[in-house]
């Protein structure tokens, strides 16, 4: 048993101040439970990165303290780190089935699934982990399943919401148990984190429902065209809602996109997603069926290079190809630093001939975070002693703060924390005290962690200025250099060779006459050479050019 002079500690190793890669932890003594494992999509800054996630040092550090890992639901801002973050740190899982079931194809792609220990839990159950009494608790979001947690710590309740709004129509399931948690109010919560996506919006977010309406709508105005559906693969409800207009209007649906076809395959084993036999149908079959008769269901909503629907608008696809004939409907809200890479895909869409339907022409999307008034009325149900705004960049953050105020909680009770900021909660008092190693760390390939800001800035500096190598030939013979052949210039990305001779055979007149002032003085420290030659041909390329290309000397001793 921890000590009785432990103070619970609350803090974010992501989600706070930024979008996406939400994780919070809470310690107490020697036990740890992880709340979420997300990941972020990288900034436009970040070159060449597939995925950033948050810094595990400090749970590598404690990890035989870890009784668990709890999952709210299955989007990828909430689970796409899970498969890294097991490789380090070995824990058992704890989430309601269908986010276990899409945890678990992110787990078997990464050789993990067999060595991982993955514990269902129903929305109303309560799990014993630790010092931690974690109760689930059923909430409405964008995806089937989700939760929020209540959690019995020894100095009292704590409340994360995870991603929620207040939904009366929902697709399928209950509406979220507002009871629930009237009912710990009323007992007393002694701190509530809440999500803070959508706290700049007032009023309510509308029914997932309404979203079924409009492509119903879309449907019945599009009977010549074929349709191009592009969502996150984890919308399960809005997939569904999808399949029933296909049916309604004897379409056949292709789905495209690994994860896609994934999530929707472990959706329609575990009972979440129903379609028709023959409804859906694999891509050698489209040849069978003309435009009109056609759904495909894809991904790429954020425009993300490598996905089905950015492939197709830039004719990269093998087997679809825009036309004249298609409607693409995009069903999803741009994810804060993807706006650029959504309008280009819009674009190139547009350039091909199709029809595109995005959020602002229709209301082909709606949010599955809580507005203004959904959030007051969970302020007003849980009356927490402490209040901790969490998932949002510090704008969010603090506009819920405000908000919580204007609700009479008391400023000095309320925390605006960045990731590793420690909040240490007594039974008498909550105050900020110290900080974790926290962070992000890039995902580049099969490379975690070693692409860093140097490496970035090199990339930054190749993307804008190009590269010019300086190659020689040396030989090193009783202590003095001698060039044996060249030097050559190879540029790429900077100037066109062939149009620039004179540029050329400059640059290489620099570099010979350092290398022969290195002779001269009998110079044989390589990496001085090499210096030498970086900063010579600088100067004349900035003097004769005004650009400031990367240089890279390569002295080749025979």
């Amino acid at each position: 048993m921890p000590a009785k002079k432990s103070k619970l500690k609350v803090f974010s190793l992501g989600g706070h101040g930024e979008v996406g890669k939400n994780m919070t932890v809470l310690e107490y003594g020697d036990d740890i439970i992880v709340i979420d494992c997300g990941v972020a999509f990288p900034q436009d800054e970040m070159l060449g990165i597939d995925l950033v996630i948050p810094d595990f040092t400090y749970l590598q550090e404690n990890q035989a303290k870890i009784r668990g890992m709890f999952l709210t639901h299955a989007h990828e801002d909430h689970i796409g780190s899970v498969p890294y973050f097991l490789r380090e740190i070995k824990t058992r899982l704890f989430g309601t089935k269908l986010t276990l079931g899409l945890v678990g194809n992110k787990l078997r792609e990464h050789g993990l699934l067999n060595q991982t220990e993955m514990t269902p839990v129903l929305q109303g159950d309560t799990v014993t982990a630790g010092c931690f009494k974690i109760e689930f608790i059923r909430v409405n979001h964008s995806i089937a399943d989700a939760v929020a947690f209540s959690i019995t710590t020894p100095v009292g309740v704590v409340i994360i919401s995870g991603d929620f709004k207040v939904d009366f129509t929902p697709i399928q399931g209950e509406t979220i148990d507002l009871a629930r948690f009237g009912e710990l109010g009323k007992k007393g919560v002694k701190l509530f984190l809440c999500e803070s996506t959508n706290v700049l919006n007032k009023g309510y977010t509308l029914s997932e429902r309404t979203v079924g309406d409009m492509f119903q709508r879309v449907f019945e105005e599009s009977p010549t065209q074929r349709l191009i559906v592009a969502m996150f693969s984890s919308h399960i409800d809005r997939i569904q809602q999808v399949l029933n207009s296909a049916v309604q209007h004897r379409r056949k649906v292709l789905f495209m996109g690994r994860s896609m076809v994934n999530a929707v395959k472990t959706a329609m084993e575990l009972g979440y997603l129903t379609a028709p036999t023959g409804l859906v149908i694999e891509v050698s079959e489209i040849k069978n069926y003309t435009h009109n008769q056609l759904v495909i269901i894809t991904t790429g909503s954020q425009g993300e290079p490598m996905a089905a629907l950015s492939r197709m608008a830039f004719s990269d696809h093998r087997q679809i190809s825009i036309s004249q004939s298609d409607k693409v409907v995009i069903s999803a809200s741009p994810i804060p630093g993807n706006e650029k890479l959504v309008s280009r895909v819009i674009n190139d869409l547009m350039k091909q001939g199709a029809e595109v339907i995005y959020e602002g022409l229709m209301e082909v999307h709606v949010s599955g975070h809580a507005k203004q008034e959904e959030l007051k009325i969970m302020h007003a149900l849980i009356q927490p002693e402490y209040f901790m705004p969490i998932h949002g960049e510090f704008r969010h953050l603090t506009h819920h703060k405000d908000l919580a105020i204007s609700m009479g909680m008391k400023k000095e009770n309320i925390f605006v924390a960045g990731i590793g900021e420690v909040l240490e909660i007594s039974t008498k008092e909550a105050k900020m005290n110290g900080t974790v190693p926290s962070g992000q760390l890039l995902v580049d390939g099969l490379g975690i962690g070693d692409v860093g800001n140097v490496v970035l800035r090199d990339r930054k500096h190749l993307s804008e200025d190009g590269l010019i190598i300086a190659a020689a030939g040396i030989t090193m013979n009783d202590g003095y250099m001698q060039v044996t052949s060249g030097p050559d210039i190879i540029s790429r990305g900077f100037v066109f060779v062939r149009e620039s001779d004179e540029l050329m055979d400059g640059s290489r007149a620099v570099v010979a006459e350092t290398l022969y002032e290195m002779e001269q003085k009998n110079t044989t420290d390589r990496q001085y050479i090499r210096n030498r030659v970086r900063e010579d041909l600088r100067e004349y390329i900035w003097q004769t050019t005004k650009r400031n290309p990367m240089i890279f000397p390569i002295l080749v001793e025979a």
